[in-house]
């Protein structure tokens, strides 16, 4: 069994995951079905939407693999093929929404990564601050909305204060965690930290690789937030892009603690609250939803799935 074929494998094998996914996909279509009526008129409004924004958001939605891509290739030192770098992050998208919380798209790049030569280790670490970056962006740019945001003012003076809660919380954690540990594995854990924070500043101490690694992030954030303005606009609904772009944001955080394949249901659901706490219309907002997935999700699966399974015939995976 191949890398690849094992990560899945663990990944279909934990009951639990399964037993939430199955329960979020059956709320997402009872939801659904008690409000065809409204996903009716939504899609009806989508389809007379203004062309030239859903082609913008069409670029920006192929762009956000160019991104990842170049955010993947930040997280290591040595340079990695470009084409099949690409390649693999497109078909570790299809992959994503077929396993819960990332294992898809985890497996396939790091199959893709050992495959350039790397070790399993280093491939993981790669991985690991890709995500780690990934996560630090998301969260400032929601801070700084929050903060920034008229008509947010009651959660702007809490933000800080939460920060500095779920930072001492979390200290505490590391330091019980810490005391808890035999001698033997406080030793294996500090030499696994010590790799770990080696390859972060090999990769640091180069400019172009740090800044491929954030500005990657950091692309790949705002395109997809673009893709849902683009839709947003596309729908004539006048809401501010920054408050779309907030709405967004949180969306995808609160959905990331809900482990289902590509976030179906728990994204889907996060972005229709958020874009009405924004602003947006119930049915605009369901057409919003819904042309996001439709262009980041949907329609990139089949081809996604086509890639993924030619890359693996031609040992690239």
């Amino acid at each position: 069994m191949s890398a690849t074929d094992a990560s899945l494998s663990r990944g279909l094998g934990r009951p639990w995951q399964l037993a939430v996914t199955a329960a979020v996909v059956v709320a997402a279509v009872w939801v659904l079905a008690a409000h065809r009526h409204t996903v009716d008129a939504g899609a009806d409004r989508l389809a007379v939407a203004d062309r030239a924004w859903l082609l913008a958001a069409c670029a920006a939605a192929l762009a956000t693999w160019v991104c990842a891509a170049v955010a993947q290739q930040g997280a290591v030192a040595e340079r990695l093929p470009a084409g099949r770098l690409v390649a693999a992050q497109f078909a570790a998208c299809a992959a994503n929404h077929v396993l819960p919380a990332g294992v898809g798209a985890g497996a396939v790049n790091l199959r893709f990564l050992t495959r350039c030569g790397l070790s399993t280790a280093r491939s993981a670490t790669a991985l690991a601050v890709k995500a780690a970056v990934g996560g630090l962006v998301r969260f400032s740019l929601a801070v700084v909305l929050l903060l920034a945001s008229p008509r947010t003012p009651r959660l702007a003076p809490a933000v800080p204060r939460a920060c500095v809660m779920v930072s001492a919380v979390g200290c505490v954690a590391v330091v019980a965690a810490a005391v808890a540990l035999s001698r033997t594995a406080r030793r294996g854990v500090a030499r696994a930290v010590g790799r770990v924070l080696a390859d972060v500043r090999a990769v640091h101490g180069m400019r172009s690789r740090a800044c491929a690694l954030w500005g990657g992030s950091l692309g790949f954030a705002l395109l997809h937030a673009a893709v849902l303005i683009a839709v947003v606009r596309a729908l004539d609904v006048p809401v501010p892009a920054a408050h779309v772009l907030l709405a967004y944001l949180l969306a995808s955080g609160a959905a990331a603690l809900l482990p289902t394949p590509g976030g179906l249901g728990s994204l889907d659901a996060a972005l229709v609250l958020t874009l009405t706490a924004a602003g947006v219309p119930g049915a605009a907002a369901l057409s919003a939803v819904f042309g996001y997935r439709l262009l980041t999700a949907w329609l990139p699966l089949f081809p996604g799935l086509l890639v993924l399974g030619l890359l693996v015939r031609r040992s690239v995976l």
